[in-house]
């Protein structure tokens, strides 16, 4: 063997490198640099809700709460405490710096809860639900939004608005992180939310439902002008790449909200309640 490449690779012999023994299992690299405890953390705690508004919310809704957590007790807090208490749901005093590692820095206003994880819903239940209220369906997909408290805030949008459900795409995007919680304003615990792994198939599969769908894009007929008053979906995109191509070809409409200012676009969570708004009302009249 050439005396350089041999040097190669007798220097890539380091103990990490070592083949594997029979039956050794091989958890991780050794020489992988392990991330902050704090990015680990924040990615399992899709089951934390924090902030005041959230945890009343759903304190309210009858959603299982394993215990809450609070780093002092005063204000609108001893009241959420002693709600709390009533459902025999464990109060612990934590100070505030372990909230801040737990709610991934947001603004936890002295109070978190742990809750069970989220379970997501499908495709078929947010349908059902528009049927068990015997409306035409309305229903938000969110394609490649990344920002938590966008996302947030479009699940409270289409909750306010009456919506039957949020889909969300599995990769590339923000999934239910405390932050998503904290912006929803305790909305997430009242939406039906679905996650798919394709966002374009989902559009097919729900044309195929009779669902029609509006993606939300410049371009396309004023709002004002596209008729809500069916079976819809409303496509929004991500902050700065907007609907896929492949999804906006998937859609039936695409729909714009005239700009009559300097700025050309609107935030996304935004734009989510003004066509949200417009589409309720529409459904409602008939």
């Amino acid at each position: 063997m050439d005396e350089k490449i041999k040097k190669k690779y007798d220097g890539n012999r380091k103990p990490g490198n070592a083949p594997r023994k029979p039956g050794e299992s091989r958890d991780r690299k050794p020489n992988r640099p392990e991330r902050p405890a704090r990015e680990r953390d924040f990615e399992r705690r899709e089951n934390v809700v924090v902030g005041r508004n959230a945890v009343r919310e759903l304190l309210n809704s009858g959603t299982p709460v394993d215990k809450i957590l609070v780093s002092g007790r005063e204000g609108s807090v001893v009241a959420l405490i002693a709600q709390a208490k009533e459902k025999k749901i464990p109060v612990v005093d934590a100070d505030s710096a372990a909230l801040d590692r737990l709610s991934g820095g947001e603004n936890h206003q002295g109070i978190a809860a742990y809750v069970g994880e989220k379970e997501y819903s499908t495709i078929e239940e947010i349908l059902e639900t528009a049927v068990e209220r015997g409306e035409k369906p309305l229903i938000v997909v969110c394609d490649g939004i990344e920002d938590p408290h966008n996302l947030g805030a479009v699940i409270r949008c289409a909750e306010c608005a009456g919506a039957h459900g949020v889909i969300i795409p599995e990769r590339r995007a923000c999934g239910l992180t405390p932050a998503v919680s904290k912006a929803s304003a305790g909305a997430i615990l009242h939406m039906k939310i679905a996650r798919v792994g394709n966002i374009a198939q989902t559009i097919e599969k729900l044309k195929e439902s009779g669902i029609w769908t509006f993606a939300a894009e410049a371009g396309g007929i004023d709002f004002y002008d596209a008729d809500f008053n069916l079976p819809c979906a409303i496509v929004l995109g991500g902050e700065d790449s907007g609907v896929s191509r492949l999804v906006k070809e998937r859609c039936d409409f695409i729909v714009s909200i005239p700009m009559y200012g300097h700025v050309n676009s609107l935030n996304v969570s935004t734009a989510a309640s003004v066509l949200l708004c417009r589409a309720a009302r529409m459904q409602r009249q008939g």
